[in-house]
Protein backbone atom coordinates (compact mmCIF):
# COMPACT_ATOMS: atom_id res chain seq x y z
CA UNK A 1 0.00 0.00 0.00
CA UNK A 2 1.42 3.38 -1.13
CA UNK A 3 2.57 5.57 1.99
CA UNK A 4 1.01 9.43 1.28
CA UNK A 5 3.67 11.62 0.64
CA UNK A 6 3.93 14.76 2.91
CA UNK A 7 2.69 18.56 2.53
CA UNK A 8 4.20 20.98 0.40
CA UNK A 9 5.20 22.95 3.83
CA UNK A 10 5.76 21.39 7.20
CA UNK A 11 6.42 23.60 10.09
CA UNK A 12 9.47 22.67 12.66
CA UNK A 13 8.68 24.98 15.58
CA UNK A 14 10.96 24.38 18.42
CA UNK A 15 13.65 21.05 17.74
CA UNK A 16 15.40 20.03 19.99
CA UNK A 17 17.62 22.31 21.23
CA UNK A 18 15.91 26.37 21.09
CA UNK A 19 13.91 27.40 24.37
CA UNK A 20 12.25 30.34 25.36
CA UNK A 21 15.37 32.06 26.25
CA UNK A 22 16.09 32.16 22.66
CA UNK A 23 12.34 33.15 21.54
CA UNK A 24 9.36 33.52 23.70
CA UNK A 25 7.08 31.50 21.20
CA UNK A 26 9.55 28.96 21.05
CA UNK A 27 6.88 26.04 22.34
CA UNK A 28 8.07 23.91 25.00
CA UNK A 29 4.98 21.79 26.59
CA UNK A 30 2.57 19.81 24.58
CA UNK A 31 -0.05 22.36 25.20
CA UNK A 32 2.38 25.55 23.29
CA UNK A 33 3.01 23.02 20.40
CA UNK A 34 -0.97 22.20 19.54
CA UNK A 35 -1.24 25.75 19.97
CA UNK A 36 1.59 26.65 17.53
CA UNK A 37 0.44 24.12 15.17
CA UNK A 38 -2.75 25.09 14.63
CA UNK A 39 -1.60 28.35 14.32
CA UNK A 40 0.29 27.45 11.99
CA UNK A 41 -2.16 25.48 9.91
CA UNK A 42 -3.82 28.54 9.86
CA UNK A 43 -1.49 30.35 8.20
CA UNK A 44 -0.98 27.85 5.39
CA UNK A 45 1.11 24.79 6.74
CA UNK A 46 0.16 21.63 5.82
CA UNK A 47 2.25 19.63 8.96
CA UNK A 48 3.92 19.58 11.46
CA UNK A 49 7.51 17.99 12.44
CA UNK A 50 7.01 17.57 16.12
CA UNK A 51 9.67 17.68 18.78
CA UNK A 52 9.02 17.10 22.32
CA UNK A 53 10.30 18.33 25.59
CA UNK A 54 10.93 16.82 29.08
CA UNK A 55 9.54 18.86 32.25
CA UNK A 56 12.40 20.74 32.23
CA UNK A 57 12.37 21.89 28.52
CA UNK A 58 14.93 19.42 27.32
CA UNK A 59 15.20 16.98 24.40
CA UNK A 60 13.36 13.67 24.62
CA UNK A 61 12.81 10.60 22.80
CA UNK A 62 9.16 9.46 24.98
CA UNK A 63 6.85 7.38 23.25
CA UNK A 64 3.84 8.42 25.76
CA UNK A 65 4.93 12.12 25.03
CA UNK A 66 4.62 11.63 21.06
CA UNK A 67 1.41 9.54 21.69
CA UNK A 68 -0.37 11.88 23.64
CA UNK A 69 0.38 14.86 21.20
CA UNK A 70 -0.51 12.88 18.16
CA UNK A 71 -3.75 11.64 19.52
CA UNK A 72 -5.20 15.56 20.35
CA UNK A 73 -3.78 17.02 16.97
CA UNK A 74 -5.65 14.23 15.18
CA UNK A 75 -8.64 15.39 17.37
CA UNK A 76 -8.22 18.99 16.91
CA UNK A 77 -7.04 19.01 13.25
CA UNK A 78 -7.12 15.29 11.96
CA UNK A 79 -6.13 16.48 8.06
CA UNK A 80 -2.70 18.08 9.74
CA UNK A 81 0.16 15.51 8.76
CA UNK A 82 2.08 15.26 12.27
CA UNK A 83 5.56 13.61 11.70
CA UNK A 84 7.45 12.64 14.90
CA UNK A 85 11.50 12.82 15.28
CA UNK A 86 14.24 10.39 16.11
CA UNK A 87 16.80 13.11 16.59
CA UNK A 88 19.40 11.92 18.41
CA UNK A 89 21.42 15.28 19.94
CA UNK A 90 23.90 12.72 20.75
CA UNK A 91 21.46 11.27 23.43
CA UNK A 92 20.31 8.14 22.01
CA UNK A 93 21.11 5.14 19.72
CA UNK A 94 19.96 3.99 16.69
CA UNK A 95 18.44 0.80 18.86
CA UNK A 96 16.72 3.53 21.28
CA UNK A 97 15.74 5.70 17.88
CA UNK A 98 14.10 2.68 16.41
CA UNK A 99 12.03 1.15 19.84
CA UNK A 100 10.54 5.25 19.60
CA UNK A 101 9.26 4.33 16.38
CA UNK A 102 8.16 0.73 17.02
CA UNK A 103 6.61 2.07 20.29
CA UNK A 104 4.68 5.23 18.83
CA UNK A 105 3.84 3.79 15.08
CA UNK A 106 3.65 7.13 13.65
CA UNK A 107 2.26 7.85 10.32
CA UNK A 108 5.15 9.79 9.39
CA UNK A 109 8.78 9.84 11.28
CA UNK A 110 11.93 11.89 10.32
CA UNK A 111 15.53 9.68 10.71
CA UNK A 112 18.62 11.07 10.15
CA UNK A 113 20.23 8.51 8.03
CA UNK A 114 23.97 9.31 9.82
CA UNK A 115 22.41 9.16 13.17
CA UNK A 116 20.80 5.55 12.15
CA UNK A 117 23.30 3.54 10.41
CA UNK A 118 26.09 4.21 12.06
CA UNK A 119 27.76 1.40 13.21
CA UNK A 120 24.95 -0.48 12.96
CA UNK A 121 24.66 -4.03 11.32
CA UNK A 122 22.72 -4.08 7.82
CA UNK A 123 20.48 -6.95 8.83
CA UNK A 124 19.13 -4.85 11.57
CA UNK A 125 18.99 -1.71 9.36
CA UNK A 126 17.13 -3.69 6.76
CA UNK A 127 14.61 -5.32 9.14
CA UNK A 128 13.61 -1.68 10.84
CA UNK A 129 13.02 0.50 7.86
CA UNK A 130 10.96 -2.60 5.70
CA UNK A 131 8.90 -3.00 8.52
CA UNK A 132 8.25 0.61 9.10
CA UNK A 133 7.31 0.48 5.52
CA UNK A 134 5.16 -2.60 5.62
CA UNK A 135 3.50 -0.88 8.38
CA UNK A 136 2.37 2.20 6.66
CA UNK A 137 5.26 4.44 8.25
CA UNK A 138 6.60 7.22 6.22
CA UNK A 139 10.14 7.84 6.68
CA UNK A 140 11.53 11.22 6.02
CA UNK A 141 15.38 10.15 5.40
CA UNK A 142 17.22 13.32 6.66
CA UNK A 143 20.23 14.38 4.77
CA UNK A 144 22.90 16.92 5.83
CA UNK A 145 25.32 16.66 3.31
CA UNK A 146 25.00 16.12 -0.59
CA UNK A 147 27.59 13.19 0.02
CA UNK A 148 24.89 11.71 2.53
CA UNK A 149 22.63 11.64 -0.91
CA UNK A 150 24.99 8.93 -2.01
CA UNK A 151 25.31 7.12 0.84
CA UNK A 152 21.29 6.97 0.99
CA UNK A 153 20.87 5.40 -2.81
CA UNK A 154 23.89 2.68 -1.83
CA UNK A 155 21.86 1.39 1.19
CA UNK A 156 18.83 1.72 -1.25
CA UNK A 157 20.66 -0.46 -3.79
CA UNK A 158 21.98 -2.78 -1.16
CA UNK A 159 17.97 -3.13 -0.41
CA UNK A 160 18.95 -2.04 3.32
CA UNK A 161 16.01 0.72 2.50
CA UNK A 162 13.25 0.36 0.25
CA UNK A 163 13.12 1.85 -2.64
CA UNK A 164 9.12 2.85 -2.81
CA UNK A 165 7.97 6.11 -1.45
CA UNK A 166 11.51 7.38 -0.82
CA UNK A 167 11.60 11.21 0.89
CA UNK A 168 14.48 13.05 1.72
CA UNK A 169 14.77 16.25 3.58
CA UNK A 170 18.16 18.40 2.82
CA UNK A 171 19.55 19.91 5.32
CA UNK A 172 21.19 23.43 3.46
CA UNK A 173 23.91 25.11 5.81
CA UNK A 174 24.23 23.57 9.09
CA UNK A 175 27.87 23.14 8.83
CA UNK A 176 28.28 26.31 6.81
CA UNK A 177 29.55 29.34 8.74
CA UNK A 178 27.11 30.82 11.55
CA UNK A 179 24.98 28.03 10.11
CA UNK A 180 23.02 30.81 7.36
CA UNK A 181 22.31 29.10 4.53
CA UNK A 182 22.51 30.32 0.84
CA UNK A 183 20.35 29.35 -2.59
CA UNK A 184 23.52 27.94 -4.13
CA UNK A 185 24.28 25.42 -1.30
CA UNK A 186 20.82 24.14 -2.18
CA UNK A 187 22.61 22.63 -6.01
CA UNK A 188 24.92 19.87 -5.17
CA UNK A 189 22.23 17.74 -3.12
CA UNK A 190 19.66 18.35 -6.18
CA UNK A 191 22.34 17.56 -8.64
CA UNK A 192 23.34 13.95 -6.54
CA UNK A 193 19.74 13.76 -6.04
CA UNK A 194 18.85 14.07 -9.90
CA UNK A 195 21.31 11.03 -10.54
CA UNK A 196 20.54 8.93 -7.93
CA UNK A 197 17.57 9.06 -6.28
CA UNK A 198 14.97 10.51 -8.95
CA UNK A 199 11.72 9.53 -7.97
CA UNK A 200 12.41 10.00 -4.22
CA UNK A 201 10.16 13.03 -3.12
CA UNK A 202 12.30 15.77 -1.71
CA UNK A 203 12.17 18.78 1.01
CA UNK A 204 14.08 21.43 2.47
CA UNK A 205 15.09 23.25 5.00
CA UNK A 206 17.41 25.90 5.73
CA UNK A 207 19.19 28.16 8.24
CA UNK A 208 18.94 31.94 8.79
CA UNK A 209 17.90 35.12 7.13
CA UNK A 210 17.81 33.39 3.44
CA UNK A 211 15.11 30.76 4.83
CA UNK A 212 12.03 31.71 3.16
CA UNK A 213 14.29 32.50 -0.50
CA UNK A 214 16.18 29.28 0.09
CA UNK A 215 12.66 26.97 0.62
CA UNK A 216 11.11 29.36 -2.35
CA UNK A 217 13.54 27.73 -4.60
CA UNK A 218 12.90 23.97 -3.45
CA UNK A 219 9.78 24.53 -4.74
CA UNK A 220 10.51 25.93 -7.84
CA UNK A 221 12.83 23.31 -8.69
CA UNK A 222 9.88 20.70 -7.32
CA UNK A 223 10.69 20.24 -3.99
CA UNK A 224 8.64 20.66 -0.54
CA UNK A 225 9.45 23.27 2.42
CA UNK A 226 9.99 23.06 6.18
CA UNK A 227 10.02 26.04 8.26
CA UNK A 228 10.15 27.23 11.07
CA UNK A 229 12.22 28.37 14.75
CA UNK A 230 14.09 25.22 15.02
CA UNK A 231 16.11 26.65 12.15
CA UNK A 232 15.45 30.33 11.87
CA UNK A 233 13.97 32.92 13.86
CA UNK A 234 14.35 35.56 11.17
CA UNK A 235 11.88 37.46 8.37
CA UNK A 236 13.43 38.09 5.26
CA UNK A 237 13.69 41.87 5.93
CA UNK A 238 15.94 40.75 8.93
CA UNK A 239 13.66 41.38 11.72
CA UNK A 240 12.63 38.73 14.05
CA UNK A 241 9.30 36.98 13.61
CA UNK A 242 6.74 37.50 16.35
CA UNK A 243 6.58 33.43 16.16
CA UNK A 244 6.22 30.55 14.23
CA UNK A 245 2.98 31.55 11.82
CA UNK A 246 4.44 34.67 10.78
CA UNK A 247 7.11 32.21 9.51
CA UNK A 248 4.71 30.28 7.58
CA UNK A 249 2.96 33.49 6.48
CA UNK A 250 5.77 34.83 4.27
CA UNK A 251 6.84 31.41 2.90
CA UNK A 252 2.77 30.88 1.86
CA UNK A 253 2.97 34.75 0.80
CA UNK A 254 5.83 34.13 -1.28
CA UNK A 255 4.60 30.75 -3.25
CA UNK A 256 1.13 32.20 -3.63
CA UNK A 257 2.82 35.50 -5.63
CA UNK A 258 4.34 32.88 -7.66
CA UNK A 259 1.35 30.72 -8.07
CA UNK A 260 3.46 27.60 -6.54
CA UNK A 261 1.38 27.47 -3.27
CA UNK A 262 -0.71 23.70 -2.77
CA UNK A 263 -4.67 25.35 -2.57
CA UNK A 264 -5.63 23.94 -0.22
CA UNK A 265 -2.32 23.47 1.72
Amino acid sequence: MPIDALPQIMVAPNGARRTTRDHPSVPMQLDDTIATALACKAAGAGGLHAHVRDTDGGHILDAGLYLELLAEMKHRAPDFTVQITTEAVGQYTPKEQRALVTAVMPDFVSIALREMVAGEDDKDLCKFYHWAYVSGIGVQHILYTPEEVLKLASFVEKGVIPAQDLEVLFVLGRYSTNQQSSVSDMSPFVANATQVLKDADWALCAFGQQETSCLAEAVRQGGKARIGFENNLHNSDGSIAVDNAERVHELVAELKREKLADMPN
